[in-house]
Parts: structure tokens; sequence; C-alpha cells
């Protein structure tokens, strides 16, 4: 089963996060949305009774969809393919690319509106576009700021978290055409920029590429949720449409929506419900219609029953607003379009740990994200799972041969205590805090961050037998 690829992998976490953590108005801005987003999501979550049957159910459902994935596929594409609509398959990043760019290319059209799609940015859509010599234009507010700004997304929901009003209003008053030159930073002035640049578009761009939040596998149904509007634009107004879905998007039945309609907006804005719920079957009168289903990694994922539920993600970022380490260290350093705790566990899995070996360790293990996460994904179990994957994978280093010594030495209660009793020359690099703040190589790599606990002077065993 192959891995994915496109823009699932990047710099080491550690190197990425360390020059991040230099960034002082990054971290301004990402304590302050952060904060925001999670007090509105625990004021509307715990206004239901039900939260947590509601979690299981979504959970269920999704678990439902993996164990039969082939079969809810097939039922898709039949009822899709009876509406008018043409179903393509894709293996991975370049075969999604290239469908995408030959039937855009056989409109005739150089320039295309998206809307709702980390799947395209996942597999590099806008870049294998713009190869082909056809611009793509983000509607989604936040994503327009991303591209105009020639930056990269850092949040799954809030794509320019990392940004604030003043930097979007300097970055439109540089790059938006037409933009009066007395724009302020108040955000509805901004909006306002943004709507009359981006109706210009919806009214003369004949392609449109989507996403989906959902699909129903029953009716052949896919669902957009959003807050702005421009998805119903991109949705009904151009000639073509193209969806691009990844495969685990699926729910079995239409009425499965009832629990993802009321989880993922109050998970994700802090809403009771989202503005916008677009739902198609297939192409609006005088409109060709096309999906592609996306693997990339999926299957690869799907197979390892340790890991396979991350697939239940709805990309919902409750688990990037909770987290402690994306708070200080943003979406850029995680290298993927995938950010946060999430992130950390699906690229490794699409990707194969191997390629991306620094992302298992990128969390503090606190459990936040579990208790957060609407579809109930144990994600610190599954970091931990990846970790050991990561170092099966390695060859023998220090730290592993390191450790089988100490396993050695703990099936013999007499080596555990010898060894017990020599730790206690550590104290010897103890200052006067009485803690071990600087050790030799390869151990240095502990305390450059870390103070060590200067060893006592007698050991437990020792203490006890002394009595």
């Amino acid at each position: 089963m192959p891995g994915g690829t496109g823009n699932l992998t990047g710099e080491p976490f550690p190197r990425a996060a360390r020059e991040a953590l230099g960034n002082a108005q990054l971290r301004r801005n990402l304590g302050k949305a952060t904060g925001t987003i999670r007090a509105k999501r625990a004021r509307v979550v715990a206004e239901l009774p039900d939260w947590d049957g509601l979690r299981a159910a979504g959970a269920a459902i999704k678990d439902e969809v993996l164990a039969d994935l082939d079969t809810h596929l097939l039922r898709l594409e039949e009822a899709r393919t009876e509406r008018g609509t043409t179903v393509h398959w894709a293996r991975d990043a370049e075969e999604a690319n290239r469908i995408v760019t030959d039937l855009v290319a056989a409109t005739g059209s150089r320039e295309v509106i998206k809307v709702k799609s980390m799947a395209t940015a996942e597999i590099g859509l806008n870049e294998a576009l713009a190869e082909a010599g056809i611009s793509a234009v983000e509607t989604d507010l936040a994503e327009l700021i991303v591209q105009l700004g020639d930056d990269r997304s850092s949040h799954i929901l809030v794509p320019a978290i990392h940004r604030n009003r003043a930097e979007i209003r300097d970055l439109f008053l540089r790059e938006m055409p037409d933009v009066d030159p007395a724009l302020t930073d108040d955000p509805r002035a901004l909006a306002e920029a943004a709507r009359a640049h981006l109706r210009r578009k919806f009214m003369t761009v004949d392609v449109a590429v989507s996403g989906a939040n959902f699909a129903v596998a029953e009716t052949g149904a896919l669902v957009v949720v959003e807050s702005e509007g421009n998805g119903r634009m991109c949705l009904t107004l151009p000639r073509t449409l193209i969806s691009v879905v990844g495969v685990e998007k699926l729910v079995p039945r239409w009425q499965d929506l009832e629990v993802f309609l009321q989880l993922l907006p109050r998970s994700s804005t802090g809403e009771r419900m989202n503005p916008y719920t677009s739902v198609w079957t297939g192409p609006t009168e005088g409109q060709t219609a096309h999906v592609v289903l996306v693997d990339n990694g999926r299957t690869a994922t799907l197979a390892d029953p340790d890991g396979r539920a991350a697939l239940r993600c709805i990309r919902c970022s409750a688990c990037l607003n909770s987290c402690p380490v994306y708070e200080r260290a943003g979406g850029h350093a995680y290298g993927s379009t995938y950010p946060g705790p999430i992130g950390a566990v699906l690229s490794p899995q699409l990707t194969g740990v191997d390629r991306n070996p620094t992302l298992p360790y990128a969390s503090s293990l606190c459990g936040v994200c579990y208790d957060v996460c609407p579809v109930a994904i144990d994600i610190p179990s599954m970091l931990v799972h990846l970790r050991e994957r990561v170092v099966r994978a390695k060859p023998v280093t220090p730290e592993s041969a390191a450790m089988r010594g100490l396993a050695w030495a703990m099936t013999s209660p007499g080596r555990w205590r010898r060894v017990l009793r020599a730790g206690r020359l550590g104290r010897l690099l103890g200052g006067r805090r009485g803690v071990i703040g600087r050790m030799p190589p390869p151990l240095a790599a502990w305390t450059d961050t870390r103070d060590l606990p200067r060893p006592p002077e007698q050991t437990f065993q020792d203490w006890w037998e002394s009595r």
C-alpha cells in the first residue's frame, strides 16, 4: 500500500518549532485566537446534556464506515453516477492533480475558484494547476489571505490564524487590486474589501473546485459546511464543478448528518449551527460535475488497527485550539497541511513514519486533545504507538542500546539494585540547586532543555532495609 505524497512533510518539527518559538508576535496571535475559540466551544458544548452520547455516536458511525469502506465507496459512486456526475479514483497526489488539471484544461479555462478543500492543499493542487498555466483563486477569506501573502496555512479551520488585523490590512493594500487606499483594519472593512474582490471572480470564472465535509453513501450527497457563503457561490454559479474528496469523508446514511451537524459547528467555531450548509447530489442545470476520490495513504492508514481511528477526523480543529504545543509553536512547525495533534498522528500514517519521524514527538501527551475531540480519537495513545513504530524503524542508536541495557538490568532484582546504587555517583554532577543542569553528550540532549533531579544519597530499598 503506497504512502501519501504532496504537502505532508517538511522540516523536522524540533528545528521548525525552535524557530517559531522565537517569534513573539506569532505566539501572541495564536494565544489570543485559540483562547477565544476554546472559550466559545466550551460554552456551546456545555449547553448539550447529551454531548458524550453525540460524541460516541459520531465515533461509531465513522468506525462503521472504516470497517466496510470499499462497499460504502462503491455505493457512493453508484449514487453519484446515477445523478449525472463522473466519478474518478486517484491513488495518490500526483494522480489526483493530473485528473483535475486535465479536466480544467478540457474546459479551456485558465482560472478556477476554490472552496473548502483541505484535500487539495494536501495534494498540492494549486501548484500543479500553476504549472499547467491555470491560476486558482481561494474564496475562503482566510485561505485568500494566505494566498495573497504567498504564505502557508497554519490551522485547519482558520488558516491565517498566525496573522493579526493590521498585517491583513497591509497585505490587502499591497496585493489586492482596486482596494481603497484608506482601508482600515476594522474586521467589517476587511471583509467588505475581500467580498468586492471575490464577487468579480464568482461572476466571471466558469470552473470551481470544491472539497466536502461529508459524503453520504446512501444518496450520493456531498456536504459543505461553511460560514461565509462563498461555498454556495462556488457550487452553483460555475459551469464545471470538480469536487476533490478524501475517501474517509463518508457517512453511511443521510440520517447520520444529524449527529455531525451538531458536533462539527460546536467543536470548530463554537457555534450552535453553521451559517451555510450546502448539499448537492449532482450537477445543477447546465452544469458538468466531477468527483475525484483520493486515497493518498488512507488505505495504508486503514491497515493499522492501532492508528486507523485517525481517519474518523472531521477536521474541526478542536485539538489544535486546546493543544499547548500548537499554541506556542504554530501550524507551520508541523510541516504538513494537517498541523496540531491530529496532524502529528495523521501525517506520519499517510506518508509512513520513516518520512515523518519527528511529528509523533510533537506532544506533551497531556491528553486534552482526546478530551475535546468530537469523534473520540485517542490521539495520546496513538502518538505512543507511532513513537514505537519510529523506534522500531530506526537502526540501533545510543538511545535504543541504553534502553535495551536498562531492560536487561530490570529483569534481575540483583542487577537492578546494583544499577540504582551506581546511580548515586550522579550526585557528583549536581549543583547547588539540587539538580543536574548539564551532562556530557549524548545525555546533554536532555539537560539542554530540562534539569535532571540529583540522585538521593540512599536508594529506597537501602533506606527500607536500614529500618
